[in-house]
């Protein structure tokens, strides 16, 4: 469970989408979020899905390897849908007992499921086919113009990048405690669901104690390289919009006027 998780990784590859600035992708992902938030039907969620599933197709980036991101959030998904199902009040379509499912519960589940799919497929592909050190660069080169009102550019994206690149790494680090506490009798996987999650404290100490290793190994890092944080910083390779990117615009303005034609229209 802990290996499928995918936000945070970064999948190899020279496709398109690959090659892509990283500032368009991001755009482009922010653009098809909000998108997914305010489409009003499932006429919407078809439009995201075919234009989601021919940035899949370019990128190379294998069905299963997202399919297997799901499964960590299985869980937050199957909740939100028994409650959608359960707790909205309308034309009653089954009953027992105290369960009552009603047709407006029915359509707001599966509404709300397949939301929250997309989203975070839509959210995994960023990642995936952008390099930590190119989402940075992307990320300050969009806050930059923020810097006039007192915004630490640098340091935020800093921030942010380091956060999604060490998901991996905290989660590898998490297999191996859980592993070697199992080797020592430790039961993860019987019990109800209230047990098995309070089985789990016992790796919240040596999770925080590993966390707070690998970030001052990080910072040592840093500073024997001379970081210095925000200030007139050069790069190797500086991010350049090419021809791919206006392609890469014109197709997110065209999936935008669409969503939006479909809201008004429908």
């Amino acid at each position: 469970m802990i290996r499928d998780i995918t936000l945070g990784q970064y999948y190899p590859g020279s496709s398109w989408v690959h090659r892509l600035d990283p500032r368009t992708k991001i755009i482009a992902t922010l653009v098809y979020v909000a998108a997914i938030f305010v489409v009003p039907d499932f006429i919407g969620f078809a439009i995201a899905f075919l234009a989601l599933a021919a940035v899949i197709v370019i990128s190379g980036v294998p069905l299963k390897f997202l399919l297997r991101g799901l499964k960590p959030v299985f869980f937050i998904i199957a909740l939100t849908f028994i409650l959608n199902l359960f707790m909205i009040p309308g034309d009653v379509l089954v009953k027992w007992g105290f369960l009552t499912i009603t047709e407006q519960g029915l359509h707001t589940a599966v509404f709300m499921g397949i939301r929250l799919v997309l989203l975070i497929i839509g959210a995994s592909m960023l990642t995936l086919t952008t390099k930590p050190i190119n989402l940075t660069d992307g990320i300050e080169s969009l806050l930059k113009p923020f810097e006039k009102v007192g915004l630490p550019a640098h340091d935020l994206a800093m921030m942010m990048t380091i956060a999604l690149r060490f998901i991996p790494t905290l989660l590898e680090e998490t297999d191996k405690i859980m592993k070697a506490q199992q080797a020592r009798g430790a039961d993860f996987e019987t019990g109800n669901i209230i047990r098995r999650a309070m089985s789990l404290i016992p790796i919240l100490v040596p999770l925080f104690i590993s966390a707070f290793r690998i970030a001052q190994d990080l910072a040592m890092a840093m500073e024997s390289r001379c970081y210095g944080g925000s200030g007139k910083r050069t790069r190797m390779n500086a991010v350049k919009l090419g021809g791919n990117d206006a392609v890469g615009f014109v197709l997110t303005a065209a999936f935008l006027a669409v969503i939006i034609l479909e809201r008004i229209l429908i």
